[in-house]
């Protein structure tokens, strides 16, 4: 950034005949400086870089570093001005668990190896000092243009994830190409330990849900921030994929539904893709506190008087080894999730099951849907679960500890041991990669993801019925052996657009005017109505109906497949705490 002010400086003053530049450059470079897109906000002098179509500007830190005495702290607003800011580079990663650091499986040993190289963590920038803003907008956009606002948050269990994996430039293109343009926004928030640690130490700290908090200031910084941009503060949209579609409906019930800033809600429409609810203990339950003491354990902290201030004192290094020392996602216990979202009697006063009935949450239109095969990723690593007994001590044991040996019983008993009945759905007797593979996968996908969400939006419109919902079911990648069309393969068809196809296209549409108009069928507004879609998607409430899309075409799918297990879920909520 210094040598790009002391040219233009220099620059300036040769133009003015006051005397000759130190450091002559090439013409074209001189040039490409002049041309960096530059805005002046309230954060600062923000100069980005340019695309074909867009402008970008990555890493623009909305608080301050989280490290030290601010180590599992909540975020600390930054409210002085950054000055002349670059934010031309790869905004950085926040610290990543993507495999338990004490596990004697094979895979985590590998991927522990693998994240903990030098070249691995220099790739993603990753630092503790990663609490920060990437916006992408239409090239030529400027302050008081207005235009609809797309707040992304990333998913990864809650465990892994940063936002500079997900490049804005293909979406924001498929926008303006559309008539539809938009302003992209992605939060970098803590995830694993640094943004979920549990446990009564946390709790009596006031230091849980941390990476709800980031996600909070950053849409806060919008609000503050995003009219100088060229975006328009009162038309935020909010969407996210797995845990980032979690965290948006945790947006919308943070503070028992106060989405309010400055007197102004922070976001008008949602978007979930792959997760709504998570039905979760506090965050001092048995199980958390475990992790909590697991991670002081190892990281040598046992006999300090005050735990959690020895956890804040420890290299960067030790901290994060401790950590990652209990069981992540890519591992046995699957989505039984270390970290993750968790009541705590303030941030979120709730399990998010009973938020909802008690219509303890900002009720906006939404969109949400699933991946027909949500499982089959989360169930490549239990090749002894093999039998019906196996399947039904795994649940129990790993998963639902509240849930007595006989409802859970009762829940694998909604589902059939027939390969034809279990996911990747409909491929009769193949992908059975170990016995009982397919009917495991079923069960995850349902009661994590696809069956969930009914649940959720029959409570949602039960409480809210004037609120209008839309829901999806994917199953464009069906044949994808093994995996089917397997969670976060939305990624690859819809955020990236790799498959140019139908799904991609009619589902970028529906989302653009989503944006625009909080319907996905009006294609009004913007530039153009290129993003007019050929299939009218009715609201859920109305007849309980999907949108299914396949690769190259769309139909409508009555939202009452595996009603059996569909209502035992229903009945039986407060077993399936995690």
């Amino acid at each position: 950034m210094k040598g790009f002010t002391k040219a233009l400086l220099a620059s300036s003053l040769v133009s003015a005949g006051l005397c000759a530049p130190a450091e002559p450059q090439p013409p074209t470079q001189v040039l490409d400086k002049r041309a960096r897109p530059t805005v002046v906000a309230s954060a600062g002098t923000i100069v980005g870089a340019n695309g074909i179509l867009t402008e970008g500007f990555n890493g623009i830190p909305f608080a301050l570093p989280p490290t030290g005495n601010l180590r599992l702290k909540p975020p600390v607003r930054l409210n002085s001005s950054l000055g002349v800011f670059d934010a031309s580079g790869i905004a950085p990663a926040c610290p990543q668990f993507l495999a338990d650091t004490s596990s004697n499986e094979f895979l985590p040993q590998v991927i522990d190896k693998l994240v903990n190289t030098q070249l691995f963590n220099k790739a993603l920038n990753i630092k503790e000092d990663c609490l920060t803003i990437s916006i992408t907008r239409p090239k030529g956009t400027k302050a008081g243009d207005k235009l609809p606002v797309l707040f992304w948050i990333f998913g990864g269990g809650f465990e892994l994830g940063w936002a500079s994996m997900y490049d804005g430039a293909p979406l924001v293109t498929n926008a303006i190409n559309m008539g539809k343009p938009y302003v992209y926004v992605a939060v970098n928030y803590r995830v694993g330990a640094f943004g979920f640690m549990p446990g009564k130490e946390i709790l009596q700290d006031g230091s849980s849900n941390l990476g709800h908090l980031d996600q909070r200031m950053g849409l806060e910084w919008v609000a503050d921030n995003i009219e100088a941009f060229g975006g328009d503060p009162n038309k935020v949209t909010i969407w996210g994929e797995s845990a980032g579609a979690i965290s948006v409906f945790n947006q919308m019930s943070l503070y028992d539904g106060n989405n309010k800033y400055n007197g102004k809600p922070l976001f008008r429409g949602a978007i979930m893709n792959s997760g709504s609810i998570v039905p979760a203990d506090p965050v001092d339950c048995p199980k958390g506190q475990k992790v909590y003491d697991t991670v002081v354990k190892n990281a040598g902290c046992s006999g300090a008087a005050d735990t959690l201030a020895c956890l804040r004192t420890l290299p960067y290094e030790t901290f994060l080894k401790a950590a990652n020392s209990v069981p992540a996602i890519l591992s046995y216990t699957s989505v039984a999730l270390s970290y993750l979202p968790r009541p705590d009697g303030k941030v979120l006063t709730d399990s998010a099951d009973r938020l909802v009935t008690a219509k303890k949450y900002a009720a906006v239109p939404m969109i949400i849907g699933d991946q027909e095969d949500e499982g089959t990723l989360f169930s490549l690593f239990q090749s002894n679960i093999t039998t019906t007994s196996k399947l039904v001590s795994y649940l129990n044991d790993v998963f639902f500890h509240n849930a007595a040996e006989s409802q859970i019983k009762s829940l694998v008993s909604t589902y059939s041991p027939l390969l034809s009945a279990g996911s990747p759905f409909g491929t009769g007797i193949l992908n059975e990669i170990y016995p009982g593979f397919k009917r495991l996968a079923a069960i995850l996908g349902d009661l994590v993801f696809t069956l969930t969400r009914r649940v959720f939006l029959d409570a949602a419109v039960t409480v809210n019925p004037s609120v209008p919902a839309w829901s999806y079911l994917a199953s464009y990648d069906y044949g994808t052996p093994i995996l089917g069309t397997f969670h976060g393969s939305d990624l690859l068809q819809v955020f990236y657009g790799i498959l140019p196809n139908y799904a991609s296209r009619s589902i970028q549409s529906y989302y653009a005017n989503f944006v625009y108009n909080l319907d996905p069928n009006n294609a009004s507004g913007g530039t153009s109505s290129k993003s007019k879609v050929d299939k009218e998607w009715p609201q859920w409430q109305k007849e309980r109906k999907l949108v299914q899309f396949f690769a190259n075409f769309a139909g409508y799918l009555k939202d009452d497949f595996r009603s059996d297990s569909y209502n035992w879920i229903k009945n039986n909520v407060e077993a399936l705490y995690i």
